[in-house]
């Protein structure tokens, strides 16, 4: 790498953190003509959504889907020539096991129909056979309540999901079915803990705003390919040097109000900074005044997922993707084609999200408890032989949504100029989602290039107004 400092003023940036959040921003400001310096102190790009090799496997570190309300996530999709890899589903059709009735009974089914909205889900609520008739009916009326919330209310953010669903006549079994079913997975807390604003915004969005807004999309190819080798291509072909295995380990302003960027035996030079590492990094490395209460950044606090990987002799599950009740297995992805499996046999991921109670738990215990659960969840597991078993960990994998969270995040201008923040972390409107990353990096390029007075490209702020 060499030294940043060039001629002309406003035509440099440097982007610290090369997760889904920075390589947008590194991208948005290239396309309109700034010279970008993109540094990740990891060998690769992604954040965590990457992927490893475990002998002939590439695994992902755990499961990401999309959902088609998230607009900069498809966008970043486009952008870096991906889409097609990672496909949505035509119609949104989730199978839903319950392990407390008898086998022959158990499924049920989330899926829309091609109505306008709230119809679209009306048939798939009233025949859903894991609630009762009466159930069914209250979670009708508390929806029609939560679409009449607004979510630019700053009080909706002090409040928790879960006495809100009380409040609004839900039972428990509705909250386990249901309100959790997809709440703990987008939002990686159970409805209790999470801010009433976060969930309201993805129930809104997700399942009342268009009827096919919660059409899920997944990665057919390891996430890897998308948010390392195929995000590096598109830095490439825009210009941005990119910088691995380089960590940043201080930023400051020049009286001049250029800003100075440290990586180990070298200082970079540049017009504005963009950072794009998790709340407590940023917080390391934020220079005093930057923000008002930078001590924020550390009240955040953080969420685990735990991933069970299990690699068996044959095929065992007829779906691409089921959710379970009356069993702690949460969600069950078939990973075989995009990790390369061969021979006939299947690999699946199990995600747990809201891990808390399981994160450290050691790979023999976590394995005594989930391969009998997934022989109740699937008959033909019974039969075959586990070839592999292994577990990946991410003790913080997002932000905790909590309520009074909101009031805690940044958006993307610091008091400090040139200096701005992204992450799923900041101040989005969305939970720690991929969508709320690339959001993110969205926000802070459209800042960087106001104040450097650079043209914003049009194709990428469409985003904004599409949401």
């Amino acid at each position: 790498m060499t030294d940043g400092t060039r001629n002309g003023r406003g035509r440099d940036a440097v982007v610290v953190g090369g997760g889904l959040a920075g390589v947008t921003a590194a991208l948005a400001l290239a396309d309109a003509g700034v010279r970008v310096t993109l540094l990740e102190g990891r060998p690769r790009l992604g954040g965590l959504a990457f992927s490893f090799r475990r002998g002939e496997l590439t695994v992902d570190n755990g499961q990401h889907v999309y959902l088609r309300c998230c607009t900069a996530y498809r966008w970043f999709l486009d952008r870096i020539d991906a889409a097609a890899l990672a496909p949505l589903q035509d119609r949104l059709d989730v199978p839903v096991l319950d392990l407390a009735k008898p086998e022959g009974r158990r499924l049920g089914r989330l899926r829309r129909d091609a109505l306008p909205v709230p119809l679209h889900l009306g048939r798939s609520l009233a025949t859903y056979p894991h609630l009762s008739l009466a159930e069914r009916a209250a979670v009708g009326r508390a929806a029609l309540a939560l679409k009449g919330l607004d979510l630019a209310d700053p009080a909706l953010d002090a409040q928790d999901f879960g006495s809100w669903l009380t409040a609004h006549g839900q039972s428990a079994r509705a909250v386990e079915a249901l309100w959790d079913l997809v709440g703990v997975a987008t939002l990686n807390a159970v409805a209790g803990d999470s801010s009433l604003g976060l969930a309201a915004m993805v129930f809104k969005t997700g399942l009342l705003s268009d009827p096919g807004a919660a059409d899920i999309g997944w990665a057919r190819v390891p996430l890897g390919e998308l948010h390392d080798r195929l995000a590096r291509r598109a830095l490439d072909s825009a210009g941005v040097r990119t910088g691995v295995r380089t960590r940043v380990t201080s930023i400051s302003r020049y009286g001049n109000g250029r800003w100075s960027v440290q990586v180990p035996g070298e200082t970079i030079e540049t017009d504005a900074v963009v950072l794009a590492v998790p709340q407590r990094e940023a917080h390391a490395l934020l220079p005093d005044g930057a923000l008002d209460a930078p001590e924020r950044l550390l009240e955040i606090g953080t969420a685990p997922i735990l991933n069970v990987h299990v690699v068996y002799d044959r095929k065992v599950l007829g779906t691409p993707f089921l959710t379970a009740l009356g069993t702690p297995v949460q969600w069950v992805f078939d990973r075989t084609e995009a990790s390369g499996l061969t021979g006939g046999g299947q690999y699946l991921a199990v995600s747990q999200s809201a891990a808390q109670d399981e994160i450290d738990a050691p790979v023999a215990v976590l394995r005594e408890r989930y391969l009998p659960e997934l022989e109740r969840l699937l008959p033909r597991t019974r039969g075959a032989e586990v070839l592999d078993f292994f577990v990946t960990r991410e003790r913080t994998a997002t932000f905790a949504p909590t309520p009074g969270v909101g009031r805690l995040r940044p958006g993307a201008r610091t008091k400090a100029p040139g200096l701005y923040l992204a992450g799923a972390w900041t101040a989005t409107g969305w939970p720690a989602t991929m969508e709320s990353a690339v959001r993110s990096g969205i926000g802070a390029a459209d800042a960087a290039l106001r104040a450097l007075g650079r043209p914003r490209p049009r194709h990428l702020f469409d985003v904004e107004e599409a949401a």
